[in-house]
């Protein structure tokens, strides 16, 4: 096998995601404060003004009165009286447009900035799905690479081959030897290629021997592999045969010899165990509290296989708006933020079409 076949399976990873874009925030919400101030601060201005103006007009009506007194004598005097309530109109008018101008203009420099803050939260969150679903992928093609290169172990081949009770004893330790190191999983089962499971590697927990799974899908895609260089990489399931736990089963198919070429003598599965490592994913992505964030991993049926609320896992469904686009984000009817992004994928592991989505509270 290759040697990406041979990697040591890590802990899913949790510390790699994005930080929060906290100073971007700070940056919109101080322009925000400041654009409003710059308002305000017209808004007090103008009025000062048009307090003013009306002084001027009404000290040049009284100055008009008063002329009107003097007769001929005062003539001039309301020459000028007038000319200063000419002044005082045109400054109102001009005040006025000013008032009206500044306020358009602050008002769209705030929704301006309002609109780019949103984007940039949309963005930020979309960023964060991307890390999430990526996050998992990286980890389940560990899980590809190690169902096949366990399917090539000695013992598993041997009791394949020929399951007597010594093989499936040898068998049944190595896979607990197994195991003990690699715990992301529940349990691995050899089965023949009737789907009889023949040996497992936690017989004193899970008493699967005998039961047969010939009716699963994951058994029947492992049936029909062309080589042991391809596996079944299965949906998230609650699996009865390990007390109904929420599992994802890889398989690879176990040939003559080990040899990739070889002929088929049986099925390996191996039972990762989804809940914990997948709650790990979506509970370490960092989002802030102010986010009101919900993380979710969805199928590509849109149902919910992880949550970091812990809730609706296996049974609700989301409706998300995607417009033929495989990333994105938009407000629904509610005002909440939904934020996805569908897998990429990794390596040689192709992804099974599920999507990283986060709901921000409005």
């Amino acid at each position: 096998m290759s040697a990406a076949l041979a990697m040591k399976t890590k802990p899913l990873p949790t510390g790699t995601n994005p930080e929060p874009a906290d100073d971007n925030s700070d940056i919109s919400a101080l322009i925000n404060r400041l654009t409003a101030e710059v308002n305000q601060i017209a808004v007090d201005k103008t009025k000062s003004i048009q307090q003013i103006t009306n002084q001027m007009k009404m000290l040049a009506l009284n100055a008009l009165i008063e002329s009107s007194r003097a007769g001929a004598q005062g003539a001039g005097f309301a020459v000028v009286a007038q000319e200063v309530r000419g002044v005082g109109q045109q400054v109102e008018t001009i005040a006025r447009e000013l008032e009206t101008q500044l306020t358009k203009r602050t008002g769209d420099l705030v929704s301006s900035i309002e609109r780019m803050s949103q984007r940039s939260r949309g963005e930020r969150m979309m960023d964060l799905s991307l890390n999430a679903i990526e996050l998992i992928d990286r980890n389940l093609y560990e899980r590809t690479c190690d169902v096949r290169w366990w399917a090539t172990d000695s013992a598993v081949v041997d009791c394949a081959a020929s399951p007597s009770a010594a093989a499936v004893s040898h068998v049944s330790q190595r896979l607990g030897v197994i195991l003990g190191a690699y715990t992301v999983y529940l349990d691995l089962w050899l089965c023949d290629l009737d789907g009889n499971i023949i040996a497992n590697g936690r017989a004193d927990r899970f008493r699967v021997v005998g039961q047969n799974v010939a009716n699963t899908r994951w058994f029947r895609e492992a049936r029909t592999l062309r080589s042991g260089d391809d596996y079944v990489a299965g949906d998230v399931e609650n699996q009865a045969l390990l007390g109904n736990a929420q599992v994802a089963t890889y398989c690879a198919s176990v040939r003559a010899g080990g040899e990739a070429n070889g002929a088929p003598i049986g099925v390996l599965a191996i039972h990762f165990d989804w809940e914990s490592q997948a709650r790990a994913i979506v509970q370490g992505v960092r989002v802030g509290d102010s986010d009101k964030a919900r993380v979710l991993l969805v199928d590509s049926n849109f149902r919910v296989i992880a949550a970091s609320d812990g809730q609706g896992i296996l049974s609700e469904r989301v409706s998300l708006v995607m417009n033929g686009q495989r990333s994105g984000f938009y407000h629904d009817r509610t005002g909440d933020l939904v934020a996805f992004h569908a897998t990429p994928g990794y390596e040689t592991y192709r992804g099974l079409g599920w999507y990283g989505v986060i709901i921000c509270g409005a």
